[in-house]
C-alpha cells in the first residue's frame, strides 16, 4: 500500500511485517487507542489486559501501520478466502483524524472487491465514532453478533 496525498497531505502509509518489540507496541496502542471503551464496559484492569493480549493477539495476521517511516498503527486482516475479516485496525491518537485509517480500509475494501470479496468486521457498542467511521466507508449494520458487539460488513459491489 503507498501514500501519496492521505487526509490533504503528502503522506506515506505504509504497512510492514511484524519485528521484534511490536508485540508490546501493539499492547501500547491498544491501551492508546481501545483503553476507553474498554474501560466503559469492563474496567481496564492492566494485569487482565496483558494476559488477554498475550493469549489472543494474532501476530500471523497483524501487520504495523507506518506513515512517513513512523510505526502509527496496528491492522489484523484475515482472508479466510470467501470474506476478508478486518480483525482489528488501531491508530495511535495522533495519527487519528488525519485520513490515515480510511486511507488503509478504503485500499482493502478495493483489493477485497477485487477479488469479489466482502470484508466483515465487529466494533464495540460503545464506540459510536468507530462505527460512523465504517458506515462513512459504506459497510452496513447486519447484526449484534455477541454483547457489546455490532457486526459490520462491506458488501463487494
Amino acid at each position: 500500500m503507498a501514500g501519496g496525498t492521505v487526509g490533504g497531505k503528502n503522506q506515506q502509509v505504509a504497512l510492514r511485517r511484524l519485528k521484534s518489540g511490536d508485540d508490546e507496541f501493539c499492547f501500547q496502542l491498544h491501551r492508546s487507542a481501545l483503553g476507553e471503551y474498554v474501560d466503559a464496559i469492563w474496567g481496564w484492569d492492566e494485569p487482565a489486559q496483558r494476559a488477554y493480549h498475550e493469549t489472543h493477539f494474532d501476530a500471523a495476521h497483524t501487520q504495523i501501520i507506518t506513515v512517513d517511516g513512523h510505526d502509527a498503527g496496528a491492522l489484523t486482516v484475515i482472508d479466510d478466502g470467501t470474506e476478508v475479516v478486518l480483525g482489528l485496525i488501531e491508530l495511535d491518537p495522533v495519527y487519528q483524524g488525519r485520513g490515515i485509517g480510511g486511507h488503509v480500509v478504503k485500499a482493502l475494501v478495493a483489493e477485497a472487491a477485487s477479488r469479489g470479496q466482502d470484508v466483515v468486521l465487529e466494533v464495540l457498542d460503545v464506540n459510536t465514532r468507530a462505527k460512523a467511521f465504517y458506515e462513512r466507508l459504506g459497510f452496513v449494520e447486519t447484526g449484534r453478533p455477541r454483547e457489546h458487539k455490532i457486526a459490520l460488513r462491506y458488501t463487494a459491489p
